[in-house]
Formats: structure tokens, sequence, C-alpha cells
């Protein structure tokens, strides 16, 4: 569960409390109504139960088969027309976007979710008791000593995608810097003839 990165937003987010509640309380938080909040949430079958909550609430919801990295950083960026993250998703993606979060000034709150009695026992294995903690971004990443880059590869809500031209390749990324909360979008032109001469890759392939 990720929120927005005013103060009073990042705050009011509680993992241990359910779906509606927390939309109260960052309905409370930003002086706004709950039918007022957009969650962003992966359309699978695990959330069929958090969709039905959270919609009988009354916020709106904005469902993708995926990119909950990509939806952890509009919910934490001002103006994206997102302003939560919801829901069960992957261990790495959630290390990449506590990375992210830390760097736009955002909250997050994750806790352990295995989705069979194989995983659970491997994770209970792994931390014993800690198995329902609940982590934070600062927890997920202790430094803020820490970049975070991404490239979009298809078209997405947070960047488009590669696109090829007759002169070169264009690719949009995003690079932020947690120490300073420095976050610089980046279009590039790729010239692949030139980038061929000295590359080991086959562009044209």
């Amino acid at each position: 569960l990720s929120a927005s990165p005013r103060r009073a937003a990042r705050e009011a987010i509680d993992l241990r409390r359910s779906p509606t509640d927390n939309l109260r309380s960052i309905a409370k938080a930003l002086a706004c109504q709950i039918r007022d909040l957009t969650v962003f949430v992966l359309e699978k079958p695990r959330h069929e139960a958090l969709i039905r909550e959270i919609r009988e609430a009354g916020a709106r919801i904005t469902l993708h088969t995926d990119g909950d990295v990509a939806g952890a950083i509009l919910a934490a960026t001002p103006g994206s027309g997102v302003d939560v993250l919801m829901g069960i998703g992957g261990t790495p993606e959630a290390v990449l976007s506590a990375a992210a979060v830390r760097a736009l000034g955002g909250g997050m709150q994750i806790r352990r979710a295995p989705q069979s009695e194989k995983e659970r026992a491997r994770v209970a294995a792994a931390v014993g008791p800690a198995i329902g903690e609940v982590l934070t971004e600062t927890e997920l990443v202790k430094s803020d000593d820490v970049f975070f880059a991404a490239t979009g590869i298809t078209d997405g809500s947070l960047m488009r995608g590669v696109r090829y031209g007759r002169d070169g390749v264009t690719t949009e990324s995003i690079v932020m810097r947690a120490r300073s909360g420095t976050v610089r979008y980046i279009r590039a032109t790729h010239q692949l003839e030139r980038l061929m001469k000295f590359s080991q890759v086959d562009y044209g392939a």
C-alpha cells in the first residue's frame, strides 16, 4: 500500500487496518471525499475482494494487468491522477518500489503475503514469527544513498515505450536519487548505425 507524498497522507496509511479504513484516513488527510480518490490495483484474481471493497467504499479504481512498480511511483507523484496503490505484488517489485518511493518522499507499507501453503512454509522457515510484520519503505531500503532508474519498453501510464524511426530509436527513462529527492525524465535518441560500430549488440537484428 503506497500513498501520496503529501505528509499528511503518507502518515495516514496503516496496513493493519482495512482498505476502507485506509481510504477514509487518506481522504481525511487530503481534505477530500473518498469518491475523489483513485486507487491503482492490478487486475488479478487475488484482488477480487479488494476491488469489490474499494468500489463499495466509493473510491475510483484504475485497473492494470501489470506494473505495480509504476503504480507505486504514480501514487507517490503529485498530479499523476493516482492517489493510492493497493494490492499484492512481488518481492523484487516491492524493493524497487521502496527505492522510488523514498526518492519521491512518499509513504509505503508492506507485509509478506504468501499465496500458497508451500510459499507460507518457506517464508515461515526464513523469518519465523516475523512473517506478519509490517515494513515501511525505510526498512526495505535502509539507506538514502540509492538511485532508481527505469526505461519504458512498451507504452504505459508512466513512460512511453521504445519508438523506432528513420533517424534512430527514441526511449524515455526516469532517474531518481533518494538523497536529494531529484527526479529526472530523460528522452534519448539512439543512432543505431553509430552504436553498432563499437557495440557487440546487433541492433539491426
